[in-house]
């Protein structure tokens, strides 16, 4: 339970700050409908993140304690402000070509108004958000990997992984359907938002790509003695995981933010709710590390990922279709739960092997 203690202290000022948001717009009535909602968008984000949190901790098992601290520091300051608050209401801002104080006055005043601003570009953030996922799910099932959990499936697929850019090939095809299925007015939008979510995945990989090479060049001097070469290379190794962790944090947010939206317009009680998630999140994360959970349950980052998929899917499927939220978390916990399953009976399969 040390994992979660600041989680329920920020839990329980979150919901003291719902309680007096709600009383002073709406009286005893808006206090319980605020502490109501916040509790709801909490557990939705935390069904909805699980596996964000063991992807998560795959990257983050590699790391020290030093980029680990600046992962639940920074990294959660970007994750609640940035993400929950700050992303949406610039959104807004640049579609709607206004001011950020006009934004913010919107979404405090007239959320409605707000509210309906932002969803009007749900598409073009479905698009994004999508693309993006599924390129981080795309490279996981074509990657030639030492553990398999459907072995049929996932060998075939390591296989097409060996033909190069066969990831970004699938993603723009996805993509064209997506487009061809959007609204005529939507379609070029969804298609550079689509673009926008491979450019920036591929762009993390240039970016790991151009510092992994410095970094196997920081760990040659360290190995020859060199102490300042063998700082550089932990700093670069932790630049690389913290990027990707923020974006795929960016992308896994969007989903959370426009279905809160669907149950109410406070852009107050919806980032106290997604933030409280937020954390609950993070501080999981840090407990399937420092459990060793992803070695004692060998399937559960599968699962995780094939979650991923079909959340990527989800999204880019509500560029025509609404999906409910409710939909998307069982399926996330559906295939997290097989996962665990399947470890569980391959560790007594093992067992048994060994006596």
């Amino acid at each position: 339970m040390r994992h979660f203690y600041l989680d329920f202290i920020f839990t329980a000022i979150a919901l003291i700050v719902a309680s007096w948001w709600g009383y002073s717009h709406g009286g005893m009535g808006g206090l319980i409908s605020a502490l109501s909602i916040t509790a709801i968008l909490a557990v939705m984000e935390i069904s909805l993140s699980f596996d964000n949190a063991v992807v998560n901790a795959s990257v983050l098992k590699h790391w020290d304690h030093f980029w680990k601290m600046i992962f639940l520091t920074v990294g959660i300051l970007i994750a609640v402000f940035g993400m929950r608050l700050v992303f949406p209401i610039v959104i807004v801002a640049v579609t709607a070509d206004m001011g950020m104080m006009e934004v913010i006055n919107l979404a405090l005043y007239e959320p409605t108004e707000y509210s309906a601003k932002l969803m009007a570009h749900h598409a073009e953030i479905s698009a994004f958000g999508g693309i993006f996922l599924l390129l981080v799910f795309l490279n996981f099932v074509f990657d030639d990997k030492d553990v398999h959990w459907f072995e049929w499936l996932e060998s075939r697929l390591a296989k097409l992984g060996k033909v190069d850019a066969m990831s970004v090939f699938v993603a723009l095809i996805v993509l064209m359907i997506a487009v061809s299925q959007a609204a005529t007015q939507q379609a070029s939008a969804v298609l550079i938002a689509g673009v926008w979510g491979i450019l920036v995945y591929l762009g993390v990989q240039v970016v790991s790509g151009m510092l992994e090479g410095d970094l196997e060049e920081d760990l040659a001097a360290e190995e020859s003695g060199n102490a300042g070469a063998a700082t550089s290379a932990i700093m670069k190794g932790g630049i690389i995981g913290f990027l990707y962790l923020e974006v795929l944090d960016a992308s896994f947010s969007f989903d959370g933010v426009i279905g809160a939206f669907a149950i109410t317009n406070d852009v107050i009680i919806i980032m106290l709710g997604l933030a409280i998630g937020a954390m609950f999140v993070r501080s999981m994360t840090i407990f399937l590390v420092e459990k060793g959970t992803l070695d004692e349950f060998i399937y559960l980052e599968h699962g995780a990922h094939y979650a991923i998929g079909a959340l990527a899917i989800i999204m880019l499927l509500s560029v025509k279709f609404h999906v409910p939220e409710l939909i998307t978390g069982l399926i996330g916990i559906a295939f997290i739960g097989l996962a665990l399953w399947g470890s569980l009976k391959h560790r007594k399969m093992e067992a048994a092997n060994i006596e």
